[in-house]
């Protein structure tokens, strides 16, 4: 997540290219957006369990990165909205995920964050939907963050993601500081009702490599683009991305 914010810093500069980026995580980890508190979160049981805890470039609430797919999208804002640039990725999402034979819809309504925030409920990404981000049936199976940076040769947005592909996000309340049993209880049961996975959604296993095939495509047939590999320098290195995206007609 840090190269994923060098490349927007990049980017607002002048340098690079708009990049979608998907990946997944070695060792399980728990992210917190920038203005989240690391203390949400049980740090010695995630210490005991292996599960790293990291803050993310990007906003939101707390994410386990367990069985699921990350993405990144880094690209100049171009004068849109947040809601805009959350519409348009969601879109390309969408695509890909029928293309996968998954129908999923957008959420049309926005919650009252600042409201909900005040709940400890509120505390898993995966609590609640906002505005574009992606259903199954009505249950979240996409959350999205998003962060803007500005004062560069131009404003530029990324956007995080994580598309749900088992059911190990639920591990999540485990390992929140909170150990109120029955608030616990109820946080669980929440979770269950309003969440999925593309696993129970296709009763199989989720074959990652067919995912990111039409996710790829997805993008390309929603925006228009073609996607191809480009060297970017960082830190005196020279790393190779794939999934740069130019426009053609």
């Amino acid at each position: 997540m840090c190269f994923d914010e060098a490349l927007a810093e990049h980017l607002q500069h002048g340098a690079g290219a708009p990049t979608v980026r998907v990946y997944q995580w070695q060792h399980w980890a728990v992210s917190l957006g920038y203005h989240k508190s690391i203390e949400e979160i049980d740090q010695l049981r995630c210490q005991a369990r292996g599960i790293d805890i990291i803050r993310r470039p990007t906003g939101g609430r707390a994410i386990l990165h367990a069985e699921e797919l990350t993405y990144s999208v880094v690209l100049p804002v171009d004068g849109r909205s947040t809601l805009q640039v959350y519409n348009e990725i969601s879109n390309a999402l969408v695509r890909g995920l029928k293309l996968f034979g998954v129908e999923v819809a957008l959420q049309r309504t926005q919650p009252n964050f600042p409201e909900q925030y005040r709940r400890p409920s509120s505390i898993p990404c995966f609590a609640s939907s906002a505005r574009y981000e992606i259903e199954w049936h009505g249950r979240k199976l996409v959350g999205s963050a998003q962060r803007r940076y500005t004062g560069g040769v131009q404003d530029v947005v990324l956007q995080h993601g994580s598309l749900l592909c088992g059911p190990a996000h639920h591990d999540l309340i485990d390992l929140l500081s909170m150990r109120e049993d029955e608030a616990i209880a109820v946080l669980k049961r929440e979770l269950r009702a309003r969440t999925t996975d593309l696993a129970s959604i296709l009763g199989a296993p989720v074959n990652l490599q067919d995912l990111v095939a039409c996710i790829r495509e997805g993008f390309e047939k929603e925006w228009g683009i073609s996607f191809f590999d480009e060297e970017i320098p960082l830190n005196e290195s020279t790393i190779t991305i794939s999934g740069v995206a130019t426009h053609h007609d």
